[in-house]
């Protein structure tokens, strides 16, 4: 039979001249034969469509593939949970680091301004955290005779303000008589207290909040000083630390992540200060008391992305409310509405999609997804959460394409000299890998026939895709 149309193990054990065993002369030492067939098979075997590579080892191939990646997985799911469970046991001591980093990012030039007309680290960071402390107890300052002169104003019209929403409680389209909005009110009041003792709980929790956010607060002032002072001694001690290839990734990575949280700040407060210009506009041709207070609390609550927003503007429509009217209050909340659009769905996903080069869709999903899991903190951290980690994704994306020798170093734009060195190590790499292949090639067709199977790899091996 020829040798030409068989698989390649065929043609292997065919020019090894390996011949049959002939059978024993004995009865009781030949081998057993199947019903109805004779003792030698005449002819050759039956044709078959599998010519190339055993179909079952194909079969075979693909499932360790799938398998080895399924583990991978699996792995990586275990160590994100772990990663997860970890976060929740230490967030008292995260949180205060991941809020010093974001507004680190906002006065880092004052702090880099500073040390360029010859102040030390120490002074010019201490002369930074002064004046913007001065700044938000100017603006405080400013705010508060308003507030003084005004309250009562509101205390007094306050009053009249219930009325009218009895009266427009009574009227069409409910219809209700003052028998029945008593009724309402006095089940209302039984409902409070019987629930007295739920909600002197929610009282404690609340103080315990509060309490814990003054720590917050005081644990970020002090990891803000160390950030501002101790800033750019940060990515030589990294370098230092982990050596230089991956020293040269982190340095391009990190900085990378850094300008992404600038951005997003200075993005957030345009976005926060449209609202609260808009808003504030509004509120002062309509005469409402504490116009300019509640523009800068919009403007405050525009950095906690939705629940800021929705709850600046209900205590502006329920200061309208009660000053001026329904009317005015109808129109203070369609105004509320409109900027909120305008910002959800225009002005936050533009503006933040462009300087974090994120998609708006992206932007949306991580506000959701963040508040749903920690709340407001979550939603405020979401967004520059998820700029930082498309931004560590796109950066293997380019080690990758590198590796691969798709694109060249030259064609990145690198943030930092150590990153186009670690890009131009990653090119030379891959071209050196190129030709070692290349040449493996080469030898594997000029060599002998036993050479051409090459051992199977041991289990680890597999399982890292060593195959």
């Amino acid at each position: 039979m020829p040798t030409h149309d068989l698989p390649h193990e065929a043609r292997i054990a065919a020019s090894l001249d390996v011949r049959a065993e002939e059978p024993a002369g004995e009865p009781g030492h030949r081998p057993p034969t199947v019903p109805g067939s004779s003792p030698r098979p005449a002819g050759p075997p039956a044709p078959t469509t599998n010519v190339g590579v055993d179909r079952m080892r194909v079969f075979g191939d693909g499932f360790r593939f799938v398998t080895a990646w399924s583990l991978r997985v699996i792995i990586v799911a275990a160590a994100l949970w772990l990663l997860w469970w970890v976060l929740e046991k230490v967030w008292f001591g995260v949180l205060p680091i991941l809020l010093a980093l974001i507004v680190a990012t906002v006065l880092a030039p004052v702090v880099q301004l500073g040390r360029r007309i010859g102040l030390p680290s120490s002074l010019s960071t201490i002369l930074t955290l002064l004046l913007s402390l001065a700044l938000l107890a100017g603006v405080v300052a400013g705010l508060v005779p308003s507030i003084a002169g005004q309250s009562q104003q509101i205390f007094d019209q306050a009053g009249e303000g219930v009325g009218q929403v009895r009266s427009w409680i009574s009227g069409p389209p409910l219809n209700l008589d003052d028998a029945q909005v008593d009724e309402y009110l006095n089940s209302a009041v039984s409902w409070i207290q019987e629930r007295s003792s739920e909600a002197a709980g929610a009282v404690a929790s609340g103080l315990g909040a509060v309490g814990s956010a003054l720590v917050t607060l005081a644990l970020m002032l002090v990891l803000l000083f160390f950030f501002l002072k101790d800033g750019p001694k940060f990515l030589p001690w990294v370098r230092r630390t982990t050596g230089r290839t991956v020293g040269r990734h982190l340095t391009e990575a990190l900085t990378r992540m850094w300008s992404t949280l600038g951005g997003f700040i200075r993005t957030q407060a345009i976005v926060s200060a449209v609202d609260a210009v808009v808003i504030g506009a509004g509120l002062l041709l309509l005469q409402v008391p504490l116009a300019l207070t509640l523009a800068v609390l919009t403007f405050l609550g525009g950095f906690i992305p939705i629940v800021g927003a929705v709850v600046a503007g209900g205590i502006a429509v329920l200061v309208a409310l009660v000053t001026q009217g329904f009317t005015s209050a109808l129109i203070v909340l369609a105004i509320v509405i409109g900027v909120q659009q305008l910002e959800g769905n225009v002005l936050q996903p533009m503006l933040q999609g462009r300087s974090m080069q994120m998609h708006p869709g992206i932007v949306l999903l991580a506000v959701a997804g963040g508040s749903t899991l920690f709340g407001i903190i979550g939603a405020f951290l979401a967004v520059p959460f998820a700029a930082t980690f498309v931004v560590g994704l796109r950066y293997l994306s380019e080690q990758v394409d590198l590796r691969s020798g798709d694109v060249s170093a030259a064609e990145i734009p690198f943030a930092t000299p150590e990153g186009y060195v670690a890009g131009a190590q990653a090119e030379h790499a891959a071209a050196a890998a190129r030709e070692a292949e290349q040449a493996a090639m080469a030898a594997s067709q000029h060599g002998s026939v036993a050479s051409a199977a090459p051992p199977r790899p041991g289990f680890l091996a597999w399982l890292c895709g060593r195959h």
